[in-house]
């Protein structure tokens, strides 16, 4: 079996809803244990996730100060003794004990510098939001309309939108990327080597699709997309989903103004429009709903017009108010 050694990093606050699940799946892996080391990096948490950690005889327990998974994610990069960095969030699963094994396999090339699971897992057992997340294969329905995804759609029948060069390799699909072609990945189950992150600029935020773009413009091209899926506990409800979304567009909005965030999303402009258009006018969500229950029945499907609404408005608010003032949400509360 071919084994780098590999370094989990898992950025967590007030986790303990899914860190069992994660650090079990992460445990139950045949890769050699000797050949990997988990990292926690904690945000300050007060639920019991430590206390998880614990139990799971974690290899390393980290602070990270300035609370945000990005910030984690430096934090546990700087710390990895792996030469490969597995980035898997406190609300991920592997889904199956080869999971580590099939995500390595890409670096005996060694013009492959990252390697990312090609889609997120359906489970009938998971929340109605989580379902619909692994049904579109993303987290923001807003990408669907841009075209611009990395995990596999049932509504498309493809991982990506974007006219990528790529070339199936049995276990995984070969990717030549380019500055303006690059799908929004980096995290959820990505496996990055620690030298390539090395060559840019990640701290003090680890900022996935950003970092990922600057690779590429240094040269790092090809990429690897596994075919194997990732559990995300992504939303447990509604209310939720809301609070993601507004962490997600305010962060964004101000570490942009920091010049933190150097992704072209700009270059998406008429997919946008198509977004705002399409959940304006009401028929063109309830049309692809139709159409993805009729590829898997899921009743999930039907709340593709809620969500979507609410990231309209969600991110159409914060970008009025970030005319004004763009700030960082509190996260003394925070939890998954």
């Amino acid at each position: 079996m071919y084994a780098p050694f590999v370094s989990v990093i898992i950025p967590t606050y007030n986790s303990c809803r899914s860190l069992t699940a994660c650090l079990a799946s992460i445990r139950m892996q045949r890769y050699p244990r000797e050949r990997v080391e988990i990292i926690l990096v904690d945000a300050g948490s007060h639920d019991g996730t430590l206390e998880i950690a614990s139990s799971f005889k974690v290899d390393k327990i980290l602070q990270n100060p300035l609370k945000t998974g990005e910030a984690g994610k430096a934090v546990g990069i700087d710390a990895a003794s792996g030469e490969i960095v597995a980035l898997i969030d406190s609300d991920n699963i592997l889904d199956s004990e080869d999971w580590l094994e099939k995500m390595a396999i890409p670096f005996q090339d060694d013009e492959i510098f990252c390697s990312e699971s090609y889609a997120l897992t359906y489970r009938l057992s998971d929340s109605i939001i989580d379902r619909y997340c692994a049904l579109i294969g993303m987290n923001d329905p807003i990408h669907l309309f841009l075209g611009n995804y990395d995990r596999f759609n049932t509504l498309t029948g493809k991982w990506t939108g974007l006219p990528l060069e790529m070339h199936d390799r049995e276990d995984y699909y070969e990717v030549l990327l380019t500055e303006n072609c690059i799908p929004t990945m980096g995290a959820n189950g990505c496996l990055i080597r620690k030298k390539a992150i090395q060559e840019v600029d990640y701290r003090p935020y680890y900022f996935d699709i950003d970092i990922i773009h600057q690779l590429v413009h240094k040269g790092r091209r090809k990429a690897a997309f596994v075919k194997k899926g990732v559990v995300h506990l992504y939303c447990p409800n509604l209310k939720t989903f809301v609070r993601k979304q507004k962490r997600r567009i305010s962060d964004f909005l101000y570490y942009k103004q920091l010049g933190r965030r150097t992704y072209p999303h700009q270059q998406y402009f008429w997919g946008y429009l198509k977004f705002i258009v399409s959940t304006l006018l009401l028929f063109p969500l309830l049309a692809q709903a139709l159409l993805g229950y009729s590829r898997k029945r899921d009743l999930a499907w039907f709340i593709h017009p809620v969500v979507c609404w609410v990231t309209l408005m969600t991110y159409g608010l914060a970008t009025i108010r970030s005319l004004f003032l763009a700030q960082e949400l509190d996260r003394s509360n925070w939890s998954q």
